[in-house]
């Protein structure tokens, strides 16, 4: 450890789909938020650990922000601001391609009755003419609200290393929080449903709402270094059901073969995976998903 180090947590929020989890799978150097096109994708807080000389910066990828309507919805809500709360750092990410909509004004909003600074990342600044970013960065500086203002893409890296360095000066004088080598605080089990979760979502499209839940049941480890490992995945309709499995269980074997592929690279060692799909008519009401994911299930 540095003999002038320094740590601290860096709080991402923003609404829904602003880039929050590709940013910091960039900053970490590897997947440890998954990523789709799909709004709410992230549940639950998600630390990413990165060192950038003498700095330990933990990132907190926060679920989006939005009018909550379901307990689950209010959960993660909860976890996003308290992330925020206990943080020594806030970035709040806005999607330039988006603008300042009503989700983004409830945010700032929040950020002015609190008193809390925020740094703000105006990202997919690629996909947007500069006099439309220019008035777009006008408007949301006239919150008071932001120490800093960064325009960047998270997804190809322009503005981001800028933005790393402020917030490794941002964060204060203190011992490093975790070891050298930990990216991650997420337990493997949890990481290895995420993967899955992220291939559902992306293989059923708009097929199936958001309504469905991975949890990996058993981890067995061999002598030959491999692993196998078995999920269920949670839905609520039988519909729902033959949609994940596809005719002749075809859908379910790619959703399988991809989770497969990813966890196998990425724990550096032969997956066994194995998937099943169950109806639960009311998963979202049972108390232990929220355990798992961090979540209060009275939010």
């Amino acid at each position: 450890m540095p003999e002038n180090s320094r740590a601290g947590f860096v709080a991402l929020i923003g609404a829904p789909n602003a880039g929050k989890s590709t940013l910091l799978n960039r900053f970490v150097g590897t997947k440890v938020s998954i990523v789709t096109h799909k709004v709410q994708t992230t549940r639950s807080r998600v630390l990413g650990v990165v060192i950038e000389d003498d700095a330990q910066i933990v990132f907190v990828d926060t679920p989006g922000i939005f009018a909550p309507k379901r307990r689950l919805d209010r959960a993660m809500v909860r976890a996003a601001w308290d992330g925020a709360k206990d943080a020594d750092v806030v970035v709040l990410m806005v999607d330039a391609m988006v603008g300042l909509k009503d989700e983004v004004k409830a945010i700032i909003q929040n950020l002015q009755e609190n008193n809390r600074k925020a740094v703000l990342a105006l990202n997919k600044i690629d996909k947007v003419k500069r006099e439309e970013l220019l008035t777009l960065t006008a408007e949301l500086d006239e919150s008071g609200v932001f120490t800093d203002i960064f325009m960047i893409s998270a997804l190809n890296g322009d503005g981001a290393s800028d933005l790393l360095k402020l917030l490794c000066e941002k964060i204060p004088q203190s011992p490093w929080l975790f070891p050298e080598d930990q990216i991650t605080d997420m337990p493997l089990r949890m990481m290895a449903a995420e993967v899955t979760r992220e291939k559902l979502f992306i293989n059923v499209h708009q097929e199936l709402p958001y309504e469905l839940a991975v949890e990996t049941e058993t981890w067995e480890e061999f002598k030959n270094g491999s692993v196998k490992i078995e999920q269920t995945v949670y839905v609520r309709r039988e519909s729902q059901r033959s949609i994940i499995l596809g005719k002749d269980g075809q859908r379910i074997k790619k959703i399988g073969a991809d989770a497969r592929e990813e966890l196998t690279e990425m724990f550096g060692r032969k997956v066994h995976l194995f998937l099943y799909v169950k109806v639960r008519e009311r998963w979202e009401e049972n108390s232990n998903f929220y355990m798992q994911w961090g979540l209060e299930f009275n939010a």
